[in-house]
């Protein structure tokens, strides 16, 4: 009876892949429009940090492992790496399993899940610390919280201003970080924005704005 338990938990967990495991590597890094069973996905060319969304996770794991993903890396079913149908490639994600609150975060270096419902596939690893080894899929919660292997979203920042031009951000960025925190430039949509990083809490970033008397906005969890 347990040996048949398991394979019902990894067919569960994998099967939103079997219907296109053959189909060639779908190159999206410069997020090209493409078609899977006639419907035509979309990538989103940037999303902002904290951007979120909820629905239904699965897993992939050993019938994929060493083959190309989307973006054309080789999968690695131990590294903590994901699927998703629209998210920009390199995008950093916090998973988090609604059931049991466990999360984990990994980055977007694939397409799918294909499935009605389902919204990320995470790697085998990835999968397993958040409880999808033993129920195979799961409701989840999806957060945004930084690009290209840059955690910007950790605790709390404070975004001090936006521009059109890069280096004019990046003066800026160089500037706050006498004030004795780190600081990042993210590029959204036309703009460059600059945040401060690194706030434990919100009140920590209150204080700081207060105290230097800065105009912005304060994000975070």
């Amino acid at each position: 009876m347990k040996r048949w338990l398991v394979v019902i938990l990894f067919l569960a967990g994998c099967s939103s892949r079997y219907e296109y495991q053959n189909m060639p590597s779908i190159n999206n890094n410069k997020a090209n429009p493409y078609v899977i069973n006639g419907k035509v996905y979309y990538p989103k060319k940037s999303v902002p940090i904290g951007w979120v969304q909820r629905g239904i996770a699965s897993w992939y794991g050993p019938n994929f492992h060493g083959r190309l993903t989307s973006n054309g890396e080789i999968y690695d079913m131990y590294a903590l790496t994901a699927a998703h149908k629209t998210l920009p490639m390199n995008t950093i994600v916090k998973v988090t399993n609604l059931n049991n609150g466990k999360s984990v975060i990994v980055r977007i270096n694939d397409r799918g899940p294909f499935v009605k419902g389902r919204i990320i596939d995470l790697s085998y690893t990835a999968g397993t610390k958040i409880g999808l080894n033993k129920s195979g899929t799961a409701p989840v919660l999806l957060k945004v919280i930084g690009f290209k292997g840059d955690v910007l979203l950790g605790g709390y920042m404070l975004q001090v201003g936006a521009f059109m031009k890069e280096d004019r951000a990046q003066k800026k960025a160089l500037k706050l970080k006498r004030l004795g925190y780190n600081t990042k430039v993210l590029k959204s949509g036309l703009f460059y924005k600059v945040f401060i990083v690194g706030f434990n809490s919100y009140k920590e970033a209150k204080r700081f704005k207060l105290k230097h008397k800065l105009n912005g906005f304060i994000v975070g969890e």
